[in-house]
C-alpha cells in the first residue's frame, strides 16, 4: 500500500500524551479518528517518538499506509478541518515503503523552556516550565556537558520504561540563558521514558546549588533512579525535530525559532 508521511504539531496541554489509550484522549486517537473520516476507512499510525502527557510537538513525524489517493495539500487542509485547534498537520509527503517514522529516524531533538522568576505567569502556564529558586547558568552548562556521549541512563529512566537497553547516545545537551528564560536543548539517537524530564530535574538541582556538577557523573555511575532528582514538570517541553536520511527528502524548518514564536519570545538563536 502507498505510504504517507505527515509532519504534525500539537499543544500537548489537554492531551494524555501521544499513545492511544482506552479513554481516547490522546493525540494518536484523535489523529486516527480524523484520518478514518478523511480516508473513509480506519488507519493506524506510527510516530517518531511517543510524547508524554502535557508535552508539546513542533515536528512530530507520522507514517501511515492507505490506498486512498489525495493531493498533498488536500491531506493538510482536509485533516486540519477535522482536527481540534490544538493539533495540526504541517505537511504531507508520499514516501517509499522503506520509510518508517520510528526506525528510520537518525535522531530526535527536544527543547525545554524554563522561566526563572519569583512569581509564576498564568499566561505561560503549560507553555514554559517555571522555577522559583534562582538558577546559575555555568553549573548547569557544566552538568549538561557531562551527559553528552554514550551512557547507561538507568538513573534517568522511568520505572515504567520498557526499553530493552538503558544505553543511549546523547549528541547534544546544552543550556542558554536569555533574561529570565533558559533554553535547554537535547538531541539523541533515542530517549528512554521520562529521560529528558529526569535529566532536567538533576540539572535544575545543580542550577539551584543543591548539588555540584560532578553529581551527574555519580548518577551515571550508580545507575539508580532512586538517587536522582525528582522528575521535572512536562510544561515547557517540546519535541522540536526528527532527523532522517537525506534520501527521504522530508521537509524541515527552523523549529526552534518556531518554538520561540509559539511562546511569544523573540530572542535570537545563536
Amino acid at each position: 500500500m502507498p505510504r504517507m508521511a505527515l509532519g504534525l504539531a500539537y499543544d500537548g496541554s489537554s492531551w494524555q500524551g501521544w499513545q492511544t489509550q482506552p479513554g481516547g484522549l490522546t493525540v494518536q486517537d484523535t489523529l486516527e479518528s480524523a484520518l478514518a473520516e478523511f480516508l473513509n476507512h480506519p488507519v493506524g499510525t506510527i510516530c517518531a517518538g511517543r510524547t508524554d502527557t502535557g508535552v508539546h510537538a513542533l515536528e512530530q513525524i507520522v507514517h501511515l499506509d492507505t490506498q486512498a489517493a489525495r493531493r498533498p495539500e488536500s491531506w493538510v487542509r482536509g485533516l486540519n478541518a477535522l482536527l481540534p485547534a490544538s493539533i495540526a498537520v504541517q505537511w504531507a509527503k508520499p514516501v517509499s515503503d522503506s520509510f518508517h517514522a520510528r526506525f528510520s529516524a537518525l535522531s530526535r531533538s527536544y527543547v525545554y523552556i524554563v522561566r526563572n522568576t519569583r512569581v509564576r505567569s498564568p499566561l505561560m502556564h503549560g507553555r514554559v516550565g517555571w522555577v522559583y529558586h534562582s538558577l546559575q547558568l555555568d553549573p548547569m552548562r557544566d552538568a549538561a556537558r557531562r551527559l553528552v556521549g554514550e551512557h547507561d541512563f538507568s538513573s534517568f529512566r522511568s520505572s515504567q520504561c520498557q526499553a530493552a537497553s538503558p544505553v543511549r547516545t546523547l549528541q547534544e545537551a546544552s543550556v542558554e540563558q536569555h533574561g529570565d528564560f533558559y533554553l535547554f536543548r537535547f538531541q539523541a539517537n533515542a530517549f528512554l521514558h521520562h529521560m529528558i524530564r529526569n535529566l532536567m530535574g538533576a540539572i535544575l538541582y545543580i542550577g539551584q546549588g543543591k548539588q555540584e556538577p560532578g553529581w551527574i557523573d555519580e548518577l551515571l555511575a550508580q545507575r539508580d533512579r532512586r538517587r536522582a532528582a525528582p522528575t521535572f514538570s512536562p510544561a515547557g517541553l517540546y519535541l522540536s525535530g526528527v532527523r532522517y536520511p537525506d534520501e527521504y527528502q522530508l521537509p524541515s524548518g527552523d523549529t526552534v525559532q518556531a518554538l520561540l514564536t509559539h511562546v511569544g519570545l523573540t530572542w535570537p538563536t545563536p
